[in-house]
């Protein structure tokens, strides 16, 4: 499935007229390892965390130089419970391996969109596009226009 997100998102991101350069790299497992690899500083990564909040998941993204704050949450969906997907729930629901899930919902994948405050504060974002080899970097305004998210709140610390 990898190369058909790749594809998904660099057809979704030409058909937007969205300027965007691609890195074919070494596999990569760390947000540090990708920024090297992508000679990009850690900050402008976005990292794709699919989270199961109460009963559904949803795709978060932030800035691969923070960590989720799973309090903020719990708090803004109302739910006891939170947990990042298993390795083998994130493969049944998307195809992918940890590390390689892109920052976009649908149409690319099946899930609620929500953006953490730490990306728009950067002027670009780059991210693994389905899988631990690829990267695309693009400019943060073209992102969120194209990848729309439902909203975009603080869920996210240093």
């Amino acid at each position: 499935m990898s190369a058909s997100v790749l594809d998904a998102i660099r057809q979704l991101l030409d058909r937007e007229g969205v300027v965007y350069r691609t890195v074919h790299h070494e596999a990569t497992y760390t947000s540090e390892e990708s920024a090297r690899a992508r000679g990009e500083d850690v900050r402008i990564g976005g990292k794709a965390l699919l989270v199961k909040t109460g009963e559904v998941f949803r795709l978060f993204v932030l800035s691969a130089a923070r960590k989720l704050d799973s309090d903020a949450l719990r708090a803004k969906f109302g739910v006891r419970k939170s947990r990042f997907a298993t390795r083998e729930e994130l493969a049944e629901l998307t195809g992918l391996v940890p590390g390689s899930v892109p920052p976009f919902g649908s149409p690319i994948l099946p899930f609620e969109l929500f953006v953490d405050e730490s990306i728009p504060a950067n002027d670009k974002i780059a991210f693994n596009a389905g899988s631990l080899t690829d990267s695309l970097i693009l400019g943060t305004t073209d992102y969120l226009r194209v990848a729309r998210p439902v909203e975009i709140f603080q869920f996210s610390i240093p």
